[in-house]
Parts: structure tokens; C-alpha cells; sequence
């Protein structure tokens, strides 16, 4: 699909922009509490339900109604306000990781998508808006917005928002780019025996995994550049005298695109077969959680973003790099008109998921992005909407777009 160059986002205004300034004054303690709390007492994917609860309680207490346990999940929350006819929907998330705690800065995504919520709530009878504030478990593991979006989540908002704290500079929003990645199981089933004497009958599962995982790593000198592949043994073997009857092996593969994603998992599980085919096994495959898609920055969206974190006193800088990390809202993204920022951390030099970025993630420069974070979003939402009232659209096509994209506008 070739999308056409986006139209000069409009601006909100200068009424609509005061009134979101000001609004800081009444969230911002109350955004750096919950940020604290949830740094404070980590969670673990879909286990999230004191963040949850907390989150569910800031946005009740702002007037929103508020629903726990939304989409089927337990820990997913679902906070709206207003009743205008366009509806924009802010992301927070709020899930840690195993041993490190909030080592990816979820605390100050929460944060932020709660205080954008707030601020996008006080002028939403000027805007003629419903502000939907979603409340997505298990980013890390799981696809959380994915099982979401899945249930409906989106299906009545027109574009979306999140942003997500990291070291380093700000950066322009067109120019952070993730990877898509599938993560899956293979499964080996042979025969038990013994280990200590001959076993003809034995059919050894761990070697059919360990076959796979060789073949796997000759086969990484003849992916493309910017493909990422890991595997495991997850499973197999209880003792060193009995031959493993079966085996699972976790494994993962990234790439900038979903179709790369899967070019390359077709050519690792063909290794994984010719491991089961030397050994004798039976094998089998499957997901081991939703396959994540690469994010699309909606590029009217990301232009009033950065516009906006310049006028907060920000300076998002071009990047050239590389695509880094994986976050389901690529797939919120493949639906409808979205953005997923980051924001520095100022004076931050760890990188996400260590320790030292656990540390990173509270205290005053965090407390900055979380704030400036939520006001960013704000700003841009109430922009995002001026743009659709003066009849332009997020998206442009060109006559080669050969279906729809989007849900939304």
C-alpha cells in the first residue's frame, strides 16, 4: 500500500491549549503517585491487578466510568468520558518484569496515559470527544493490547496514543520503529530407555532439540540483516540415566516487518523438522503467545507530537537507526491511526531491561517524562481532532491502495 505525503496536521486552539496547560495543575501529584506506587510494587503479565485497581481509582475519582476486568481480561481496564462523536483512545501500560521489576519504565506509561486522559477530559465538551482510557496488561508477554483489540476494544475509536520513556534524547516520532516478533514453542516426542546401557528402543528427544538448535544457529549467517533469532530447551530430561522422551524448546524471531517475521520462522522450523526426521521423534509447533506486529507512526499524528514536545521545551531529534524492541501496539497500529512515542528520561544512560534502568524509571527526571509525556499527548489528541473537524483525515491514499487500512478516520 503506498500512502500519500500527510496534510500539515491543524492545530487546537489557543483556547483548547490554555485550558490543557492548566489543567496540569489538578493531575500532576496525583499521576506521580500512581507512578510511584506502581514502581513501587511491580507486577508480573496479566497479574497487574494493584496497578489495575490503582489506575481504575485515579480515573473514577476524575469523574471517568471506569471498568475493571474489561475485554476478558482481569487486569485490563476500560475508563471513558464524554460523549462526542470522535473518540481517541490513550494506552497505559503497567506491567514489570521477572527479577527486575519496572525495568522497561511501565509506571511511567501508566503515568502519562493517565494524566493525557485527565487533561484530554476537561476540555472534552469543547472538543465534542470520548476520551477512552485503556488500561492494557501483559505488554512484555502476552499481547495483552492484542487479546484486546481482539474483543473490541478499538472498534469504536478513531485513533490512538501511548508514549513510552527512555534513555537517551528525544526523538522524532516518524522515526521510532520496532520490530514485529513471534514467539513459539516446538514440542519433541520420542521413546524413554536407558541411559546407562545400550537402548535401542530409546528415541532421545533432547537430541532431536539439540539437532534443531545447531541447525538453527548455521542457519542465522544466512538470514537477512535485521532478523534476530533465539531459542531454549524449556523442557526435557528429569535425569541423566533416563533418555528424554520429549523436549520443548522456546523460540523467537524479529524482523522490521510481520512478513519477514514469518519468512524467517518458516526457515527455523524446517530446522527443527530435520531435527526430528535424524532422531526419529514425532514434532509438532505453536504459538507461544500473539505474534506482535511492527508499529506504524500515523504520520499526522507524529508530526503534532513532535510540534508539541518542542513547545514543552523538547527537542525530538531525527533518528537513522535501526528498528529496536517489540510492543503490541504494532498491532493497534495495523488497525487504526496511532502513535507510539518515546520520551527521554533525561540525564538517563542505562538501557531498558537492567537494573540500573529499574532505578532510572523513578524519581525527578522520570517524573518529567511522565508529566511532559501526558501533556504531549493531550495536546496532540486535541490537534488530531481539530485536523478531522476541518475535514481533513489521518490517512491519505493514493488510487494503488488496494483496500482499507484502517477503521478509523
Amino acid at each position: 500500500m503506498t500512502i500519500a505525503p500527510p496534510q500539515p496536521p491543524h492545530s487546537a486552539t489557543d483556547e483548547v491549549r490554555d485550558a490543557l496547560f492548566a489543567s496540569r495543575v489538578g493531575w500532576r501529584e496525583q499521576i506521580l503517585a500512581l507512578s510511584a506506587e506502581i514502581h513501587r510494587r511491580p507486577e508480573l503479565a496479566f497479574a497487574e491487578h494493584r496497578a489495575a485497581a490503582r489506575v481504575a481509582g485515579t480515573l473514577r475519582a476524575a469523574g471517568f466510568a471506569v471498568r475493571v476486568g474489561a475485554f476478558g481480561l482481569d487486569t485490563a481496564v476500560e475508563a471513558t468520558f464524554g460523549a462526542g462523536d470522535i473518540a481517541v483512545a490513550i494506552c497505559a501500560e503497567y506491567d514489570a518484569l521477572p527479577g527486575i521489576g519496572h525495568a522497561c519504565g511501565h509506571n511511567i506509561i501508566a503515568a502519562a496515559g493517565v494524566g493525557a486522559a485527565i487533561a484530554l477530559a476537561s476540555v472534552a465538551d469543547t472538543l465534542g470527544i470520548r476520551v477512552k482510557l485503556l488500561g492494557t496488561p501483559a505488554e512484555e508477554h502476552g499481547g495483552g493490547k492484542i487479546l484486546m483489540l481482539e474483543a473490541g476494544a478499538w472498534d469504536d475509536v478513531d485513533f490512538s496514543l501511548m508514549v513510552h520513556g527512555g534513555p537517551g534524547q528525544d526523538l522524532r516520532c516518524a522515526d521510532v520503529r520496532t520490530q514485529a516478533v513471534a514467539r513459539f514453542d516446538v514440542s519433541f516426542q520420542g521413546l524413554p530407555g536407558h541411559a546407562g546401557a545400550p537402548s535401542p528402543e530409546g528415541v532421545n528427544a533432547a537430541n532431536a532439540a539439540t539437532v534443531g538448535l545447531v541447525a538453527m544457529g548455521l542457519l542465522r549467517q544466512h538470514l537477512p540483516d535485521g532478523v534476530r533469532a533465539n531459542a531454549f530447551v524449556a523442557e526435557g530430561g528429569e535425569a541423566t540415566n533416563i533418555i528424554p522422551s520429549s523436549t520443548r524448546v522456546r523460540a523467537e524471531v524479529r524482523a522490521d516487518t510481520l512478513e519477514a517475521v514469518e519468512t524467517a520462522r518458516r526457515r527455523i522450523l524446517a530446522c527443527f523438522e530435520g531435527g526430528a526426521i535424524a532422531t526419529g521423534c514425532s514434532w509438532s509447533w505453536e504459538d507461544a503467545e500473539p505474534t506482535y506486529a511492527d508499529v506504524v507512526q500515523n504520520p499526522v499524528l507524529a508530526h503534532a507530537w513532535d510540534r508539541n514536545l518542542a513547545a514543552l521545551g523538547r527537542s525530538p531529534r531525527p533518528y537513522a537507526g535501526s528498528p529496536g524492541g517489540s510492543t503490541d501496539m504494532g498491532n493497534v497500529s495495523h488497525v487504526l491511526p496511532s502513535i507510539h512515542p518515546l520520551i527521554a528520561i533525561e540525564g538517563c544512560s542505562s538501557a531498558p531491561h537492567t537494573p540500573e534502568f529499574t532505578g532510572d524509571a523513578i524519581g525527578p527526571a522520570a517524573e518529567g517524562a511522565a508529566v511532559d509525556g501526558a501533556l504531549a499527548m493531550a495536546l496532540t489528541a486535541a490537534d488530531a481532532v481539530a485536523h478531522l473537524r476541518a475535514g481533513r483525515v489521518l490517512v491519505e491514499r493514493d488510487t494503488a491502495d488496494d483496500g482499507e487500512r484502517y477503521h478509523g478516520r
